[in-house]
């Protein structure tokens, strides 16, 4: 399995702004259907800051699950597009599968479910069913909801499998390249505090979830890898139940590139989340 990236002559890096999130008094929430009460759908208010994202394409070997909370590498998948919902759980699901069991080193990998996005310039994330970038600075699980998705979804075996340490980890790729529209840029695990970090309420018509929004903090380091191919694969941390210093959260967000040329196609990706357990 090849998993090394093409290195070009020179690094490079952007001005863009990215949407954390401004200080509420209020428990943070957002429904994913419009409230039975007809109130908003959510209640976070954005802080836009400018910060720089570098690109991190010549040196993409240097970062790793662990130590940032994310890794590149390539990866091409047999699958022979993403309009069937049927090739994507019987090909790329064990595709995804196999490779974090490579990359992590897991026993056992539990991949759970997959958005597709399409980017609709000024149409609202789930406006008539179609998922979006999210512009907002996230990790998708938190310190609760992390073991409450095993106990959610092996709950027979959820006992066992949480004696262990347990990752849940996004596998991201584009499905058309080179990537110049909304790119996904993440924060180096290593510069966020504890602090930074603030749950939010994820309402389902049948559940409730729960991620964390950020907070700005000057001392954030921002990445994105440039130009971003259908054979290459951005791996996203986004809990670990290991408290001894590895990374656990990666915030992340897509970014609109000021530097992309105007007719630049709108972003196409997938993403799938994965369980990903260890014995110890």
């Amino acid at each position: 399995m090849d998993m090394t990236l093409a290195k070009p002559a020179k690094a490079g890096a952007v001005q863009a702004t990215v949407n954390y999130v401004a200080p509420s008094s209020e428990r943070l929430r957002n429904f994913t259907f419009d409230p039975p009460d007809g109130g908003p759908r959510t209640n976070v208010a954005p802080d836009p800051r400018e910060v720089t994202i570098h690109d991190i394409r010549p040196v993409a070997d240097r970062f790793a699950l662990d130590e940032h909370g994310f890794a590149i590498l390539r990866h091409r998948s047999a699958a022979r597009g993403y309009e069937d919902e049927a090739d994507i759980r019987a090909i790329v699901y064990p595709e995804a599968a196999r490779l974090l069991q490579v990359v992590t080193g897991a026993y056992r990998v539990h991949v759970f479910d997959h958005t597709l996005r399409r980017r609709v310039p000024g149409q609202d994330d789930r406006s008539g069913g179609q998922r979006q970038p999210v512009t907002r600075v996230h990790v998708d699980q938190t310190e609760r909801s992390g073991p409450q998705r095993v106990q959610d979804l092996l709950p027979q075996e959820a006992e066992v499998l949480l004696g262990g340490r347990v990752q849940i980890i996004n596998v991201w790729r584009p499905i058309r390249g080179p990537v110049l529209d909304a790119p996904l840029a993440v924060a180096d695990a290593r510069s966020i505090a504890d602090a930074d970090l603030v749950p939010a309420d994820l309402i389902y018509p049948d559940r409730s979830g729960e991620l964390y929004y950020a907070r700005y903090n000057p001392a954030h380091r921002w990445f994105y890898l440039s130009a971003m191919q259908p054979d290459e694969v951005l791996l996203l941390k986004c809990y670990d139940s290991a408290t001894d210093g590895r990374a656990r959260f990666l915030p992340h967000t897509a970014f609109i590139d000021p530097s992309a040329p105007a007719d630049a196609a709108p972003r196409e990706s997938i993403e799938l989340r994965a369980l990903v357990f260890h014995r110890s």
